[in-house]
């Protein structure tokens, strides 16, 4: 690298958040190798693209990005999971690209850069079985929140999944690791952490692991993102409710409801024990808020057995929750699965889970007038008139926001007691106080 003239690199992250802590990771890398990040391949020698191909909507996705930065003289590498996937099946519409990092070889970052401004394609893949990189990263996101992985890969293998082969098995980062990064990112203003990786649940200790975050002085409130449904113990629900700083709010993907395609996506439990597991939540954490993720046209999926979800989303009353259409991926078990259903019956089949649940979103928000809040306040939106921020019933990205008016100013990062007077479009709309 010229030292007079140091190679300039763009930095896309897509997908999820475990995928942008690896390109933090990356930006950490690239810094220290020095060379000049810039915001706009249009302006870099190199873009890399950080990709996701958990399903086929991400993987276009990743190709229209890719297109638009072949657009520009940026040469291209791709990381993350497409490069993983290409390896295992060439993804089809892939173009020629200046070099490739696997899902494992995040750290060799600069190397490929460098190969890549010297007339190289280089290729790094391989390290899915390693342990976790422990790359300080730069954090790029709000001030005041931060997601903390705190495991990679995944080990339960479910049917209709390709991220254990694109992640690798389920490997748990030292929680003196975990702690040591907490600590860091709360001493500089991070006032928000939230624990993820593919199944929170299956970390060693996590209730030990739990109690030593909320010691630390600053933090104020600590998510969890993702519990496996049959590893949530009751060590863990007593912890979460003995921790004023653990957010009464989980996510809990569970999929679906009727006991044979909970069967046929090997998942390890039953409605009844989901029906269990949502009453001992409920019971032992009063007014917990559940996040969940639905799966609307699995092969194999009856009008009985989409009735049966329908009949225990009306149940469960879970004011957040995901509704998305199976996608049929290559490589996966449920992809040779018999009665495959029709895109079309699919969509149907999603919107009426929709509209029953714009139903259960509506009553929840009712059920919160009147109450307070303590909300994270973000911004300030120009054509509503008013500050929004988010109460633990709301997590970063995936839920919606408080509105709410303030007699004073009011920053980002700052928290605030809010009166919940209503509802705005699904969003909580309230008064500070």
């Amino acid at each position: 690298m010229n030292m007079n003239n140091p190679t300039k690199v763009a930095l896309i992250a897509m997908g999820c958040e475990k995928n942008v802590i690896n390109s933090e990771q990356m930006l950490y890398l690239l810094d220290r190798a020095g060379f000049i990040t810039v915001s706009d391949p249009e302006d870099a020698d190199v873009t890399v693209i950080n990709t996701c191909a958990f399903i086929e909507s991400a993987r276009q996705e990743a190709l229209e990005q890719i297109a638009e930065v072949m657009e520009t003289d940026s040469k291209i590498i791709l990381a993350g999971c497409l490069p993983e996937r290409h390896r295992q099946k060439p993804v089809k519409g892939l173009p020629p690209i200046g070099g490739f990092v696997g899902a494992g070889r995040f750290d060799d970052v600069a190397d490929a850069v460098r190969a890549v401004t010297d007339g190289q394609t280089p290729v790094y893949f391989g390290g899915l079985d390693a342990a976790v990189s422990e790359t300080p990263r730069i954090h790029t996101g709000p001030a005041h929140t931060a997601h903390l992985k705190i495991a990679e890969g995944c080990g339960n293998l479910c049917s209709y999944c390709v991220i254990p082969s694109l992640r690798g098995p389920y490997r748990a980062r030292p929680p003196e690791a975990v702690l040591g990064e907490a600590k860091a990112l709360v001493q500089n203003g991070v006032t928000e952490l939230i624990l993820v990786a593919q199944d929170v649940t299956r970390y060693p200790s996590l209730p030990a692991l739990l109690n030593d975050l909320c010691g630390l002085r600053r933090l104020r409130r600590l998510r969890l993102h993702y519990l496996y449904p049959d590893l949530i113990t009751d060590e863990l629900i007593e912890t979460v409710a003995a921790q004023p700083k653990i957010a009464r709010y989980l996510d809990i993907p569970m999929q679906h409801a009727s006991d044979r395609i909970l069967s046929a996506m090997n998942r390890r439990y039953t409605r009844a024990d989901l029906e269990r597991l949502i009453g001992k939540l409920r019971e032992t954490i009063p007014g917990v808020v559940l996040r969940t993720s639905i799966i609307a046209g699995f092969p194999g999926e009856t009008k009985e057995d989409f009735g049966e979800l329908l009949d225990f989303l009306q149940w469960a009353r879970i004011p957040r929750a995901g509704i998305f259409t199976y996608s049929r991926e290559e490589g996966t078990a449920a992809a040779e699965l018999p009665l495959q259903v029709t895109e079309k019956v699919k969509k149907q089949r999603q919107k009426l889970a929709e509209v029953l649940q714009s139903r259960i979103i509506d009553a929840f928000n009712r059920e919160r007038e009147g109450s307070v809040a303590e909300v994270l306040a973000e911004g300030y939106d120009a054509y509503a008139k008013l500050y929004f921020g988010r109460s633990e019933a709301e997590s970063p990205d995936v839920d919606g926001v408080v509105f709410f008016t303030s007699e004073g100013p009011v920053g980002a990062g700052e928290w605030v007691k809010v009166l919940l007077t209503g509802a705005i479009d699904g969003d909580g709309r309230g008064r500070r106080v």
